[in-house]
């Protein structure tokens, strides 16, 4: 069955490669070209011809090595089958070799960029069994879809034969193994899909790549003409300026809402042969697979605005990779409705037990939950009072906000246990409900500061496998009696 033909990537990984490394020197360029006032002399003789040439050479020099790193990647680079592995080697000069056994091998994931889309191919990220660091074990960049559907049967034909101890002769039939047909779990429509992209937190990631472009863009910036242009439009129009600021935060807000719709459009969760399969993505489609027995713990996660509207997020914590990024936590369902929430997940964990009564804080514990935050915030309002006075005194409303966010915490903060499950719903800001199974603990651990001492109340955490660090949740200044109590349950 198994076969020593080598297979090659397709040349347009020679380009992907290329984009990559490319990606690297935008920032630079931006630079560059702000540093130079959008002006570049190319006449050798205009003054500054060489102090303009100079950086676009040493740019272009990086460009070609890249190409000619991304061609050097892509011509030898060869994978193929041999003895139950899935076998790559790669490199000119320093020859890399990387075999994998077909029975570590957890999943393939995909992603299809413009330019796989454009040819028919994708790229394949093996994910292999203990594998925590959230990168995947091999990267096929681009081959065909055949190809990666050739080497999930090749796969999953070895690994029924290890798992029912077939004794393969000259007699014996290799029977293909029953292909179950794909459920659909859950499908976001268009009107979840908008909202999803209207109350997403993308804008956050949209400011920090504004802030870490002007970081890099600091030293080009005049701020002082910037400041005295700003303080002369405020004299003349404090209205223009305040629907200037509220126009960009507008327009951040349409880009982040643009990048969650495309980046969940389609979003399709199949159960599959004991995994799901998630898909997503409009100009980059992508795919990753999760097999059931990896999944950790469930996350349901309400944030205050979609709390409000009845609707809910669903996130796993697996120990096998997402769409290989670092972080393990793989979205399950950006956005469903609360009344819909719990059927999809009774079919897919059906040992599990989704609505419980809570065991909740004593009211003696209340004040715990906003005395940190009460005492970090009177000396910041002692600053603000000593030396913005009068209207340093304002300060004081943030106490108000603290203490209100602390009893919220206080009202939300519970847990559950049921046979061999165990139910933690606290929050932050967003509301979280952590389900998780004993056995899928990594640690409990309970903590009790000399304070909570003296209240007779404790805090325990529980911590699962996912990504480096694992995956944590607490419950906070609960009875000794109560955290006790789990404690032995999880002893036992």
């Amino acid at each position: 069955m198994m076969s020593e033909k080598r297979y090659k990537l397709h040349p347009v990984a020679a380009i992907i490669n290329f984009v990559k490394g490319l990606k690297e020197l935008i920032f630079p360029f931006i630079i560059l070209v702000v540093a130079n006032g959008l002006n570049f002399s190319l006449n050798p003789l205009e003054e500054g011809f060489w102090s303009n040439i100079f950086p676009l050479a040493i740019l272009s020099l990086i460009s070609i090595v890249y190409l000619f790193s991304g061609i050097v990647k892509w011509w030898t680079f060869v994978y193929w089958f041999e003895e139950d592995e899935l076998r790559v080697e790669y490199g000119l000069f320093i020859k890399k070799k990387r075999y994998i056994p077909f029975d570590r091998i957890q999943s393939f994931n995909y992603k299809e960029g413009i330019f796989h889309r454009i040819f028919g191919l994708v790229q394949v990220m093996v994910e292999t069994a203990g594998n925590t660091n959230g990168k995947p074990e091999v990267v096929l960049t681009a081959i065909t879809r055949e190809a990666a559907n050739d080497i999930e049967d090749i796969t999953r034909k070895v690994k029924q034969q290890e798992t029912e101890h077939l004794e393969i002769n000259e007699n014996t039939v290799l029977e293909e193994p029953t292909i179950q047909n794909g459920k659909v779990i859950h499908k976001m429509n268009t009107k979840d899909l908008i909202i999803l992209a209207t109350t997403s937190n993308s804008i956050g990631v949209v400011l920090a790549g504004i802030v870490a472009l002007l970081s890099q863009l600091g030293d080009l910036i005049p701020y002082e003409k910037l400041f005295e242009e700003v303080s002369a439009l405020i004299k003349f129009s404090f209205v223009i300026v305040a629907l200037s600021v509220i126009g960009a935060l507008l327009l951040t807000w349409l880009v982040s809402v643009l990048i969650t719709f495309l980046n969940y459009y389609d979003f399709t969760v199949v159960e599959e042969n004991d995994r799901l399969i998630i898909t997503r993505g409009l100009l980059e489609k992508k795919r990753v697979t999760i097999p059931l027995n990896r999944i950790q713990a469930i996350k349901i996660v309400e944030n205050p605005l979609r709390q409000w509207f009845g609707y809910a997020a669903v996130t796993v914590e697996s120990a096998s990779g997402g769409f290989g990024d670092k972080d393990q936590k793989i979205t399950l369902f950006p956005l469903i409705s609360k009344k819909e929430l719990f059927q999809p997940l009774q079919n897919l964990f059906p040992h599990f037990e989704w609505e419980q009564t809570l065991t909740k804080p004593p009211k003696i514990a209340k004040p715990f939950f906003y005395r940190i935050d009460f005492l970090w915030l009177i000396p910041l309002v002692a600053i603000c009072s000593y030396f913005w006075y009068p209207y340093g005194l304002l300060s004081f409303l943030i106490v108000i906000p603290a203490i209100l966010i602390g009893l919220w915490q206080y009202r939300t903060t519970g847990f559950a246990m049921n046979g061999q499950q165990l139910t933690i719903v606290y929050r932050m800001l967003s509301r979280v409900t952590f389900v998780v199974e004993k056995k899928r603990i990594q640690a409990l651990e309970s903590k009790q500061s000399y304070f909570q001492k003296r209240r007779n109340i404790a805090t325990f955490e529980a911590t699962v496998m996912s990504g480096m660090l694992g995956a944590t949740a607490r419950a906070r200044n609960l009875k000794i009696e109560d955290v006790e109590e789990v404690m032995e349950w999880f002893e036992k």
